[in-house]
């Protein structure tokens, strides 16, 4: 499988991030979510560049994107998916998130008032509480987790994203995902991400969801372990007039699983 590679550096508050652009047509803006990287979108970005101007990128301390001790919250990621907007010089773009992703796309649109054309939503993390025992146990221990030998790290990384998914991974998707976090500075930033994760990101829009004024479609693999789709019937019912279509036999990655299910459903959203 050829390496995953972004073309383009945006710097943003001192910190380089990597993105890339395909296609022609109306903007459309994808954001991953954790522990993926904008290599996890790369079935959504062969699908959308036929018919859409694609733009994507990898979040701070994701992917090829900085990995410096510093900020990777979701505080952070927003103020940067507004920048990356500002910089691409777009209005009112379509605008897909998964995961962390989706999160991001919430905070930007409620908290930074960016406004976009329509919004489509992957099993994103948008109803608090949340955060798994994983992520609870690396937020008291991440030094300890960070220093541990490379193969036992990629050991616990493999077997976490393995949980991700209902159906079995495929090798070059799990080197494609494993790839970023697998040397000195991404082990770092492996732990570093969930140790800053915090449902205070998303107490800041919990009550706002009413403010949300354009086209919501939200998908949700209907075999997610990671966030069960009993939390999109949750959210469906809090986002007016939003529609939720659940994707059957597929997992949390589902951009991995069902990736035509997901175009198929996401191309005739914005096309209606």
């Amino acid at each position: 499988m050829k390496k995953w590679n972004l073309s383009y550096k945006f710097k943003f508050e001192n910190r380089v991030v990597k993105y890339d652009v395909e296609g022609e047509g109306y903007p459309l803006v994808l954001v991953h979510g954790t522990p993926w990287s904008s290599f996890n979108m790369r079935h959504l970005i062969k699908g959308l560049c036929k018919s859409y101007k694609v733009y994507y990128f990898d979040l701070l301390g994701y992917g090829l994107s900085d990995k410096s001790d510093a900020d990777v919250s979701l505080g952070i990621q927003n103020r940067l998916l507004d920048a990356l907007i500002q910089h691409w010089n777009i209005e009112s773009p379509l605008v897909i998130g998964h995961d962390f992703g989706g999160t991001t796309v919430l905070r930007n649109y409620i908290l930074n008032k960016r406004c976009y054309k329509k919004v489509i939503l992957i099993d994103p993390v948008a109803l608090s509480p949340w955060g798994s025992s994983f992520f609870k146990h690396i937020e008291k221990n991440e030094s300890a987790f960070a220093g541990v030998p490379s193969y036992i790290h990629k050991a616990i990384v493999r077997a976490y994203v393995k949980t991700a998914a209902y159906g079995k991974l495929d090798k070059s998707t799990l080197e494609g995902i494993l790839e970023p976090w697998s040397s000195e500075a991404g082990q770092a930033s492996f732990y570093r991400q969930i140790a800053q994760a915090n449902s205070k990101f998303t107490d800041e829009f919990q009550e706002k969801f009413t403010e949300i004024e354009v086209p919501v479609l939200i998908l949700w693999g209907e075999k997610d372990e990671w966030i069960p789709s009993s939390q999109g019937y949750s959210l469906q019912s809090k986002i007016k007039g939003s529609k939720l279509i659940l994707i059957p036999s597929a997992g949390h990655l589902v951009i991995e699983e069902k990736p035509e299910l997901l175009l198929e459903s996401i191309k005739k959203f914005i096309e209606d």
